[in-house]
């Protein structure tokens, strides 16, 4: 019944008052019990002069009390302040008794009272003892108590002994609902190594062994070192990933809430933060000054990077802001997020960038001074299945916007392309080349500054690897990976967003921005590590089926086609691509051509892009026939896979 009724009001804090009453009744036990002590545990002293003086004591403790708070704590969350304040008002109190006694002794105000010096010190001292053993032991029995009712303690490992493993450690233990044991500290600092901090033991890193995480039944370790830099968590994540563990990760302290570390922040290590190579950073950025007043459409403005740009630019000061996107829940989505942010100088419109006469209207209507084009179909095997539709979004959709554009003399427009319009072996990919070739033959008309960026895959995006191996996990497996030797530049959505704009701001007109995204990363050592940081093993609790490459899928990506090369910036990791020359009459009939052509014969189709991009070489496709066709024709030998990827 205790326990029941204890667990029921769990939550529900004692009132300081009541904690007040129970101080001062152990500030009046302790008083008698002074006096025993000092007379040899007898009544050989003066009862009437005991009860004469306890008011008075009392009183100055109550007082005591008031001054220093040292009662509005909560008691189940005694920490070293709270000792602090039960110290300073047994000090100040004790310091009151004797002044009391001194000005009694000279301005005889009571006849007689008098305490002896003894019995204060002895009363200090128990006083002292007894109210912060008091608050201990209940603050020890309650967690006991709420532990018994919330099942088995989880045993866990704090990686790094610092003051923010002391933090995270504090808010673990004063969670009393999570019920969790920390096992010890672990820390590369050998000065650390040995000691104890709050009677938890440091250890090396040595000991995070298999048979030690079995033998105490550790379920995590916990990273919990602000200075670390992803170089280094990957270096120390890679020594752990193969125990049975989950590997969990501190926020930095600015992201904590109202400066406090909740437990709820704590999250699993992600992919994300084992990219290899740092974050980019964006410091001398132009965005501020070239959005001021100005009015930005965003196209695609609800998909994945047309969303996080559309969060980006809310923080500017920018005249208007319109958002243009056909799937309607996805709005209505992003909008009830900026609501909630506090942004609503935003205007959401559903609509398809192929309907000319409805983005004219919103041209007509907005007149906008910048925007930011990143609606497009990018899944590569349903593209390759729907050539249709990849190219009237792709290639037609943009044509609209870009024709508008120049039209109404909008001042920038930045094209959101990929790493896939490089030397493309897929639709999706020569779609988006064919974009990139039409914007290049309009940067010859009219006022507007065309601005391409292109990077790789982006983490988290809707339809990425990353969320398919979770969803994956989560079922427990298969990992499906197309190919053992599959590679991906990778970088995230923030960077992705921040890249788009920085180009935009920087750009003067026809202009391929690149990023350096470090090395590609290995599809296959990611859904190992993915794996691993599950807390899973591979293949024993997973396993990885190798599927064969989709349809126009390649094995690397580039982001440099052949005849081109770059351009420096002022920020080193974007570079200016120069694009190998075009015979811009010719290119542009070829691509109205291709926008007004039956586009349900596949095969004429497909056929005419590999004329507007001649390095267009379908892999592992049924339009691979159209290039064998085409090398027939011109009496050559198609090069065999090998040699292409060679």
């Amino acid at each position: 019944m205790i326990k029941e009724y204890f667990f029921r009001r769990g939550r529900r804090y004692a009132s300081k008052w009541t904690v007040l009453f129970i101080d001062l009744c152990i500030v009046s036990v302790s008083f008698i019990l002074a006096y025993f002590i000092r007379f040899n545990l007898s009544f050989n002293f003066d009862v009437q002069s005991l009860w004469a003086q306890l008011p008075v004591v009392v009183f100055l403790f109550l007082l005591a009390f008031l001054i220093s708070g040292s009662y509005k704590g909560v008691v189940r969350h005694t920490g070293i302040k709270d000792v602090y304040a039960i110290f300073n008002a047994v000090c100040l109190a004790s310091i009151g008794a004797i002044g009391t006694v001194l000005a009694n002794r000279y301005l005889e105000v009571v006849d007689g009272f008098t305490i002896p010096l003894s019995i204060i010190i002895i009363n200090s001292l128990l006083t002292f003892i007894t109210l912060a053993t008091s608050r201990y032991v209940f603050k020890i029995c309650y967690e006991n108590l709420m532990n018994n009712n919330t099942g088995p303690t989880k045993n866990l490992i704090i990686y790094g002994a610092g003051e923010s493993g002391i933090i995270t450690y504090n808010t673990l233990t004063n969670h009393s609902q999570m019920g969790v044991k920390v096992i010890g500290f672990v820390d590369n600092n050998l000065q650390k190594v040995g000691k104890q901090i709050n009677g938890v033991k440091v250890f090396d890193k040595s000991i995070l062994t298999r048979e030690f995480v079995k033998f105490h039944n550790i379920s995590e370790v916990i990273f919990s070192i602000q200075t670390i830099s992803p170089k280094q968590l990957r270096t120390l994540v890679n020594e752990i990933v193969d125990l049975p563990v989950k590997v969990k990760i501190v926020p930095p302290v600015e992201d904590w809430i109202n400066g406090e570390l909740k437990v709820s922040q704590i999250k699993r290590v992600q992919i994300e933060d084992l990219l290899d190579r740092p974050p980019i950073e964006i410091k001398n950025s132009k965005v501020m000054k070239d959005f001021d007043e100005k009015v930005i459409m965003v196209t695609g403005g609800a998909g994945s990077i047309g969303s996080e740009l559309v969060r980006q630019i809310c923080k500017y000061n920018y005249r208007s802001l319109i958002v243009i996107d056909q799937a309607e829940s996805a709005l209505y989505d992003l909008q009830q997020e900026l609501k909630q942010a506090g942004f609503f100088n935003f205007l959401p419109i559903v609509g398809d960038i192929r309907d000319k006469n409805k983005m004219r209207v919103l041209f007509e209507e907005h007149r906008p001074d910048r925007i930011f084009h990143a609606a497009a179909y990018k899944h590569v095997p349903l593209m390759e299945q729907n050539p249709y539709e990849a190219v009237k979004i792709n290639v037609a959709g943009t044509k609209t916007i870009v024709d508008l554009s120049v039209e109404y003399n909008v001042e920038k427009f930045v094209f959101v392309s990929t790493d896939k319009a490089v030397n493309p072996t897929n639709i999706m990919g020569a779609t988006k080349r064919i974009a990139e070739m039409y914007i290049s033959c309009r940067q010859q008309e009219g006022k507007t500054k065309f601005i391409t960026t292109r990077f790789g895959n982006v983490l988290g995006s809707n339809g990425s690897v990353i969320p398919l191996f979770r969803k994956q996990i989560e079922k427990g497996g298969p990992l499906t990976v197309t190919h053992k030797d599959i590679t991906r530049y990778f970088m995230t959505i923030p960077e992705a967003s921040q890249l788009v704009l920085e180009a935009g701001a920087m750009g003067k007109g026809g202009e391929i921005f690149i990023f350096d995204m470090g090395e590609s990363v290995k599809i296959m050592d990611l859904a190992k590590n993915m794996i691993r940081l599950s807390g899973l093993h591979y293949p024993d609790d997973i396993d990885i089926k190798v599927t064969g490459l989709r349809p126009g899928e390649k094995l690397y990506e580039e982001l440099l086609a052949n005849g081109e090369n770059t351009l420096p910036t002022y920020h080193d990791k974007i570079m200016i691509s120069k694009v190998r020359e075009i015979d811009y009459s010719k290119t542009r009939t070829m691509i109205d051509e291709l926008c007004i052509s039956n586009l349900f014969f596949k095969d004429n189709v497909v056929q005419l892009m590999k004329s507007i991009v001649p390095e267009y070489i379908s892999n592992n496709s049924d339009f691979c026939k159209l290039d064998n066709k085409k090398d027939q024709d011109l009496g050559q030998k198609k090069p065999s896979k090998a040699e292409y990827l060679n």
